[in-house]
């Protein structure tokens, strides 16, 4: 008698620790499931079990009745399913606006007298055929390579959920709300590096449909300089080594040459990774104007080298490195004071590797202004400047041969010509008529 009890608790036990009859039943969940189906698309539905899945059945009901949509036996199981659900076959002429799933899933344990674990999930899901309406209320007639311009649209969609301007090499630019609800705009820049340009509108919704709008801009393209610098000892081993002996990238590179490449290349990207970060944001708060007044920075100031040049730099005959200058560098007299002509909120206000002391402001619609090379900082990170507000001053910090202002100016994290910004004119034309006739054209409607 003992033996036998000793027997059924051994199976007993068995059956409870043995993986074969293991009691977790199969997790069924709806990948990137956010309510909706446009009839277009395959659904993706992942099915996880510790035993193996051996079955599963996915059921679409609607006002016409239930439609099996798959039904597989496993002859392998497997622990882990990804599907693809498609639509039936001319469900896309479906007048319905909400469907049921039902994802039925069994697996191989011998649980449950030998039939196993087995889950049942439903998802109600609303159907949305309907491609967002996208269309250009107005433009800026051109953009210059290295340029900037503005866009205004309209988009329209019940379940919209997302909106960005498409641009080179997959670059989103993002929009804030514009004047009237279903209204945005954005500035957009084409990067000096690229040949071409292009931008896009793209809309998508809750469901996935896509629409897109193209942006009719005039491409001009520029012409920027070429420079060949010839490196020179005194160079290296001056102001290379003594810069070197600041950065942690080049500590312990005993070669002056080996230390100039790092900082014109290590260091700078590193460096124009934190500005491109702080200029990246974009308001999503509804505006209603945009005002920007022509920038100048620095009172008599003299542009001694140009936004950019492409310099390429060269010892003793040999190519070395190379890197492009992506401001205004503008002098007057040692310690000037630098004036910001727009308000707006400082992001930042520290030192920034070959920068050197540099504020950087926001005015709003993604469009930001840098300082760089300062010899001090009149404001400090989250301030509120007011136009015509001093907030540093000249300098020759970080990496720069004397006095002078590196002026910069970005769109959405792309350095763009200081030089449209200063014009009183362009900024006329191209960004504040663009917003005024938007306005009028929004009110028509």
């Amino acid at each position: 008698m003992l033996f036998v009890m000793l027997l059924i608790a051994g199976g007993a036990l068995y059956v409870y620790f043995s993986s074969t009859f293991e009691r977790n039943k199969p997790v069924i969940s709806m990948q990137s499931n956010n309510g909706y189906w446009n009839l277009k698309k395959p659904l993706s539905i992942k099915i996880e079990d510790e035993s193996g899945i051996k079955a599963y059945t996915v059921v679409m009901q609607n006002s016409s009745g239930s439609t099996t949509l798959v039904n597989e036996q496993l002859l392998i199981p497997k622990k882990n399913l990804m599907l693809k659900i498609k639509p039936p076959r001319g469900s896309y002429a479906m007048k319905d606006k909400e469907i049921t799933l039902t994802i039925l899933a069994q697996d191989v344990s011998k649980w449950n007298f030998l039939n196993g674990n087995r889950s049942v999930v439903e998802y109600k899901l609303t159907i949305d055929k309907k491609r967002p309406q996208v269309s250009i209320v107005n433009n800026s007639y051109k953009i210059s390579r290295g340029g900037s311009a503005v866009v205004i649209f309209k988009v329209k969609d019940d379940n919209l959920e997302d909106i960005y301007i498409e641009g080179n090499h997959g670059k989103h630019f993002l929009a804030e709300p514009f004047y009237k609800e279903g209204y945005y705009i954005a500035l957009l820049a084409w990067p000096v590096q690229d040949k071409g340009f292009r931008a896009t509108v793209v809309a998508t919704d809750s469901a996935g449909n896509v629409a897109k709008a193209y942006v009719p801009l005039y491409l001009k393209d520029k012409l920027y300089r070429l420079s060949k610098i010839k490196l020179s000892d005194k160079f290296l081993k001056g102001k290379i080594a003594d810069l070197a002996e600041d950065f942690e990238e080049t500590q312990g590179v005993e070669d002056p040459l080996e230390q100039f490449k790092i900082i014109n290349e290590d260091v700078r990207a590193k460096n124009e990774a934190l500005i491109h970060k702080y200029t990246s944001v974009v308001p999503q708060e509804m505006i209603s104007t945009f005002k920007i007044h022509k920038m100048y920075p620095l009172k008599n100031g003299q542009v001694v080298a140009r936004f950019g040049d492409h310099r390429k730099y060269y010892y003793k005959g040999k190519f070395v490195s190379e890197a492009y200058h992506l401001g205004l560098d503008l002098a007057s007299h040692a310690m000037a004071p630098i004036k910001s002509q727009n308000g707006g909120k400082v992001v930042f206000a520290d030192y920034n590797g070959i920068y050197g002391n540099m504020p950087i402001i926001s005015h709003g619609l993604g469009l930001y202004t840098l300082y760089g090379h300062c010899s001090s900082l009149d404001v400090t990170a989250g301030d509120m400047v007011t136009p015509n507000s001093e907030i540093a001053h000249s300098g020759k910090s970080g990496y720069a041969m004397g006095d002078h202002l590196h002026f910069g100016v970005l769109v959405q994290g792309i350095e763009v010509r200081p030089q449209e910004w200063m014009d009183k004119k362009w900024i006329k034309l191209n960004i504040s008529d663009i917003i005024k006739s938007a306005k009028k054209t929004i009110n028509g409607r």
